[in-house]
């Protein structure tokens, strides 16, 4: 045993953390084949393993620890009562959990400490205190702001999420105070989270901008007389006693007693290979099992194959290391051959392609690999060039052992089209893409992507690098290290083949790993009719739509630009005159300057760069007060219009089909809805009459007409049916206009009598509820006073008590499972739910409106999926989606058939699988453009 002393390094970890995020971070479905729920002690290995992996050579840690909290009554509950008194329950899948990971700490042969009667921040105080006293360095494995006190000479925090360490910078960056006076900042601001009181009203920017002007929290109690604040003074003087407790409360104790542990104690040990995997192994953790096996040089224990309740994490296959050494180039057709006759027998064969661009539309086919089982993969190159860039006389030979374009092709051509074969990959409508334009027509399908998205939406990102180390505990290599960053970044075709089989290949091997994960997963997880019926059939529809794209006048959107310039000078000349002075009406800076210094309007606040916030949030409150900030609302409307839409689009025309081609992010939100990327046709501002006219540029060639399908108040349908609120249902029911309806019953106004202002502000109310509008966000959206608000969202919530029902149920529902669902079985997960602070709030709004939303998501999706075989007939495409609406150009003359048509599948794509106690209604339009259409 080496003694502790000068130049040893202590790693204390805080364990508590690393429990809860683990839990966090994944599904709670994740359980043993006996039911044991093991989500977080899986987790809380794979992060232990990952500690150890990162931290081994000649700068690893001489000593560590792992530190838990023990039992919830410490010594700062007899200070007082209320003490972290508000903190909810801990979860009943977790608490079986907790024992399980001082096990697996043991387990991995780390020191596992805790004590009765303090928390594990007072242990890690301690024992840093003596490593210090010692002559050692300590690392605090944590980014708890607690432990921040802490950090000091010798003393760093190291965030392992982040993969970054806090020093005395990072800690005044924080708290804007250096370590020794963090506790005197904490007592000021109090903790909502432990239920430390503070100083009310005095938040942690207030309270270092006092303790940097008094040096210390004592000099400022004794001196707080001297405050020029008369409401800060009063705080400081009449709570003064509540203060020094919190002081009590958030500083550490670092003189415990620790007579049944010394630093000694923690000395670096390996693990004892039998005792370790005999716990991996009983708790059924075959991928990590093997894993640590490998890095031990021990052979696995055998894990019965039993039937699992649920889906877990850690039922991957037996499978070999993932080796990119192992991968085959192919060179010829004799080589390509052989891996094409074993996809065909086995009747799966995962496909991933390398092109020289992210756009599918534009870029060139570089090569393409495949996988037939783990391990065995291969890449074939088809375009790299010899050189990493053209030499000095222009040559752009291709590199040497590849094949001919279109003799590969040809071989892979029935293949891929083989409809007895499973084409597997990640992402696989860019695939799809970008071999349609070579003749080649993917199909049928599975996506990675998407299953996890079935499974995992709100959970995690379903990128293949997040799957893969999050699913197979492997990181793939890197595309940076291939092609570079910045100005000297290649493309694909550059790279030279050797590296590039490594990578291309390691993509489809790890695609493939991952469907024999995933696939026999989505049953068990209740999500495989999500799967079937919502994800992957949509993936051809959306790749057809992006490939038609829709016309655009690069004249029209020219014309506005200049409209808009005209507009923008115009109002840049009202701002200077309201202001009484020119300045860069663009410039935050100057703009906060005009408005606080000179012009001294309320509600000045400077961030950290010392200019005052002038956010769009900000300028909305100011404009009841100053015709000034309304004006700069409306010049950075137009600016935003002219950049984003009207200049940025006519960059985004194809060349070789005169349409703007977007992109549909299937498993971007998780509650289902399509993103639209490059360019973003979903967020053209239907509100001003600026933005109205953008969509006049999107028009129709010549002989053909656009039709607009929009589902009329879907949401709202979906509220009134899911929270059985019968007047809304009956109002639907009838046709009545919804909006003016709620005006008349919550304000008593007959409905002869309705007024344009009293339905506008129903509307808001209607459409404000349903994403959990406050008191302050509706105040600030119809411009009146919070109060105002307040009374009508309290005056709707009585008039509609169903809807209140539904939140709290719902709400209870995502408390208890962890997540949320929509009418058609799509999960979403909230991780959130029972966070504290400001994420509480969001993650309860957003529990309440995902059941909501996504059930709208997945009626539209319904109705794409079944609409290209529903209008087969009629000469017209579908082009574009757009949240509750759907775009489709059509011949001169079918307009009506296709809307009847459409229409009769948007209507009913609830049914058969949904019966709503309301009819969908969808408003149908058509016209030249867009405009017109809508």
């Amino acid at each position: 045993m080496t003694q502790f002393g000068k130049g040893c390094h202590l790693h204390l970890i805080d364990g508590s953390a690393f429990i809860f995020r683990a839990y966090h971070a994944l599904p709670p479905l994740t359980r043993k084949s006996d039911g044991l729920p093991i989500g977080a002690v899986s987790g809380f290995c794979n992060m232990l393993q990952k500690y150890v992996e990162d931290n081994a050579g000649p700068d690893a840690p001489t000593h560590v620890a792992v530190i838990f909290d023990k039992g919830s009554h410490t010594f700062r509950n007899d200070l007082y009562d209320q003490y972290k008194a508000n903190r909810e329950a801990m979860p009943e899948d977790l608490r079986p959990q907790i024992p399980l990971t001082r096990d697996a700490t043991r387990a991995f042969n780390i020191a596992c400490i805790e004590k009765e009667g303090f928390e594990a921040d007072d242990i890690i105080a301690t024992l840093a205190r003596q490593a210090r006293e010692a002559g050692g360095a300590v690392t605090i494995v944590s980014s708890d702001k607690d432990l921040m006190q802490l950090v000091g000479d010798g003393v760093v925090m190291l965030d392992a999420m982040k993969n970054k360490i806090i020093d005395r910078d990072g800690v005044f960056e924080k708290f804007g105070v250096w370590p020794d006076r963090v506790v005197d900042v904490q007592a000021l601001a109090g903790d909502s989270v432990d239920n430390v009181p503070g100083a009310p009203g005095i938040g942690i920017k207030t309270a270092a901008l006092l303790i940097s002007e008094y040096g210390d929290l004592q000099t400022l109690l004794d001196q707080a007389d001297t405050v020029k604040q008369p409401k800060r003074r009063q705080t400081l003087i009449e709570k003064r006693d509540q203060i020094e407790l919190s002081r009590r409360l958030v500083q550490l104790d670092d003189q415990m007693t620790m007579d049944d542990v010394t630093l000694d104690d923690l000395e670096v040990r390996e693990p004892d290979a039998d005792t370790l995997l005999a716990f991996l192994t009983d708790m059924e953790f075959r991928t990590l099992t093997k894993r640590i096996a490998i890095s031990l040089n021990a052979e696995a224990p055998a894990i019965p194959q039993t039937a699992p309740q649920a889906a877990t994490t850690e039922e991957a296959p037996d499978l070999p290391p993932i080796d990119p050494a192992a991968y085959v180039w192919i060179k010829t057709a004799d080589d390509l051959t052989p891996f094409i006759a074993q996809a065909h027998q086995r009747g799966w064969v995962a496909v991933d392609t390398e092109t020289t661009g992210l756009n599918e539309m534009t870029c060139d086919l570089v090569g393409v690999s495949l996988a037939i089982e783990p391990g065995q993969a291969c890449y074939i190159p088809l375009i790299h060039r010899a050189t990493a860039t053209d030499d000095l006389f222009g040559n752009d030979d291709l590199a040497e052992g590849q094949m001919p374009l279109d003799d590969a092709l040809a071989l892979l051509k029935p293949l891929l089209e083989d409809p007895s074969v499973i084409k597997i990959g990640q992402n696989m409508k860019y695939d799809a893409k970008v071999l349609s334009r070579y003749g080649i027509g993917i199909t049928p399908i599975d996506d990675t992507m998407l299953m996890s998205y079935a499974m995992h939406a709100g959970l995690h990102g379903h990128g293949m690098d997040t799957l893969s180390d999050r699913y197979l505990s492997h990181t793939p290599i890197p595309i940076k290290s291939l092609l570079g960053s910045g100005k000297s970044m290649i493309t694909f075709d550059r790279v030279p083949i050797e590296n590039a089989v490594k990578y291309a290949a390691e993509d489809a091997d790890i695609t493939l790993r991952l469907w024999m994960l995933f696939k026999p997963q989505l049953h068990r997880a209740r999500v495989t009719r999500v799967y079937e019926g919502l994800e992957r059939p949509l993936v051809p529809v959306l790749a057809d739509m992006e490939r038609a794209g829709v016309q655009v006048d690069r004249e029209t959107l020219s014309r506005m630009s200049n409209a808009f310039s005209q507009k923008m000078a115009q109002l840049e000349d009202e701002i200077h005159e309201l202001a009484g002075e020119k300045f860069n009406v663009g410039s935050p800076k100057q703009l906060g300057e005009i408005l606080f210094d000179k012009m001294s309007l309320p509600g000045g606040k400077k961030g950290k760069t010392g200019a005052y916030a002038t956010g769009a949030d900000v300028l909305e409150d100011l404009a009841t007060e100053h015709d000034l900030p309304g004006r700069v609302l409306d010049w950075r409307q137009i600016s935003k219009l002219k950049s984003t839409y009207t200049d940025a689009l006519q960059g985004h025309i194809n060349p070789d089909t005169g349409r703007v081609h977007t992109s549909y992010s299937i498993a971007g939100a998780s509650t289902g809805r399509l993103a639209s990327t490059d360019p973003n046709l979903q967020n053209i501002p239907v509100r001003s009459e600026e933005g109205r006219r953008i969509r006049e540029a999107f028009v129709a060639p010549q002989g053909r007409a656009l039709v607009s399908l929009d589902y009329s108040q879907i949401e709202l349908r979906i509220l009134a049916h899911m929270a059985d609120i019968s007047a809304l249902k009956q109002a639907f029911r009838d046709g009545l206009d919804i909006h003016a309806m709620t005006a008349s019953e919550m304000f008593n106004v007959p409905m002869d009598e309705m007024t344009p202002d009293i339905r506008r502000q129903a509307k808001a109310i209607n459409f404000g509820v349903i994403y959990g509008i406050s008191g302050f966000g509706l105040a600030r959206n119809l411009r009146i006073p919070r109060s105002e608000a307040q009374g009508f969202i309290d005056r709707y919530f009585e008039r509609f008590p169903g809807i209140k029902t539904y939140m709290a149920d719902t709400t209870a529902f995502a408390k208890e499972h962890k997540r949320v669902e929509t009418l058609f079985g799509r999960v979403i997960h909230t991780p959130e739910i029972s966070a504290s602070g400001p994420r509480a709030g969001f993650a309860k709004r957003a529990a309440i409106n995902a059941p909501i939303q996504g059930t709208a998501a997945d009626i539209i999706r319904r109705a794409m999926i079944r609409m290209p075989q529903a209008i087969a007939g009629i000469p017209a495409t579908m082009l574009l989606q757009v949240h509750d609406e759907l775009i489709f150009e059509v011949d001169t003359g079918a307009e009506d058939d296709l809307i009847a048509t459409a229409k009769r599948v948007m209507e009913g794509a609830a049914e058969p699988v949904v019966k709503l106690d309301v009819p969908l209604v969808v408003d149908a339009g058509k016209g030249r453009n867009w405009a017109e259409a809508h």
